[in-house]
């Protein structure tokens, strides 16, 4: 089976290169773009059950792609960014570029922040729990941090050796067997070419 992940469109917070973790911003007029001709490639695939994040974000990019009634699983969410929600990833470099890298890194956690340790249990947990309902292909609407997470967990590929996930792109694993950890299939599959500058 197929675990299809799908990266939410571009938001106003990805244009201003701001950090979003639990907080929400809507899509922008590109990130609407960019849901509307990743459709085609998701019809292609037709995965037989939809899954979202309930964040807004998300799920405004599911029912774009033509799946409104997309079950919400709030464990799917972003990593929380704590006290750092909100603010510009270039204030960040600038102010602080230690703690910034080590964060990206998956070593320092923001105050009021989630771990990258405990976020990439949440989200395996998550993921093979769905996994594990479904005999055929699933797509999960989700979020960058989602899929970098999903890379360590299910491939050991940690997060500094991935290039950023372009909004309204797919990863795609494979499955042989549910319990067995998968093959990659696709990584920054889009209607768009991959944006290395692409905002968290």
């Amino acid at each position: 089976m197929r675990l299809i992940l799908l990266r939410h469109g571009e938001t106003l917070w990805n244009r201003e290169s701001r950090l979003q973790g639990h907080e929400n911003s809507t899509l922008s007029d590109k990130g609407v773009l960019q849901a509307t001709r990743i459709k085609d490639c998701i019809r292609q695939l037709s995965p037989a059950r939809v899954v979202t994040s309930d964040l807004g974000r998300a799920r405004q990019t599911a029912e774009l792609i033509g799946y409104p009634d997309a079950q919400p699983d709030e464990k799917l969410r972003e990593l929380h960014m704590g006290e750092w929600t909100g603010l510009r990833k270039p204030d960040l470099i600038e102010s602080d570029p230690h703690s910034y890298w080590q964060w990206r890194a998956g070593e320092y956690t923001p105050a009021g922040g989630e771990s990258w340790q405990a976020f990439c249990m949440r989200i395996n947990t998550a993921l093979r729990g769905w996994v594990l309902q479904e005999d055929s292909d699933l797509l999960a609407v989700v979020h960058s941090g989602v899929i970098r997470a999903a890379c360590q967990v299910f491939l050991n590929l940690p997060a500094e050796r991935l290039l950023p996930v372009t909004p309204a792109t797919i990863t795609i694993f494979n499955f042989d067997c549910p319990k067995q950890q998968p093959k990659l299939e696709a990584y920054n599959l889009g209607a768009f070419i991959p944006d290395k500058e692409a905002a968290d």
